[in-house]
């Protein structure tokens, strides 16, 4: 992250469409059907993804909207599941209410020698707003690291 922020510290890099996407892979000690509930049960997500998530359903059309809060603002994110392959993969829009900017995000899994691999892309369909910190390419890239390789592993590890 350091290297990250050094590099970036003079430049105002937003998340744009053509920007390469986001990519984070994690291979995980449990079975698909485990880390499937953790990526789509909402009792499993609140404990590791966000907490305000106040309902889910890996259901293709299934909309949700729910606050966080950062220290500058709120921002209310929308989401909307456009694709369901069961034990597979699940792509949700994921939007800011009030906010320009648009993207999908996708969590795919893949079964390996008795491993899960999880792979996340995160890629932009409509350019974030750049006058907000927190739409930073950087930004996102250390948020998903954070989520995958830190709470989604402590999550499953417990």
């Amino acid at each position: 992250m350091y290297i990250l922020q050094k590099h970036y510290s003079n430049k105002k890099i937003i998340m744009k469409t053509t920007d390469q996407p986001i990519i984070v892979e994690q291979l995980f000690n449990k079975s698909v059907i485990e880390v499937w509930r953790a990526v789509t049960e909402q009792d499993k997500m609140v404990q590791w993804f966000f907490k305000d998530i106040p309902e889910f359903k890996a259901e293709v059309g299934f909309k949700v909207q729910f606050n966080v809060k950062a220290p500058s603002r709120d921002f209310l994110h929308h989401w909307t599941i456009t694709e369901v392959i069961p034990q597979q993969k699940i792509v949700y829009n994921w939007k800011y209410k009030d906010f320009k900017g648009d993207s999908y995000v996708t969590f795919e899994l893949f079964e390996i020698e008795n491993q899960t691999k999880l792979v996340l892309t995160a890629k932009v369909l409509e350019d974030f707003d750049d006058s907000i910190i927190e739409f930073k390419r950087e930004s996102g890239v250390a948020g998903w690291n954070y989520f995958i390789k830190d709470s989604l592993v402590t999550f499953l590890n417990n």
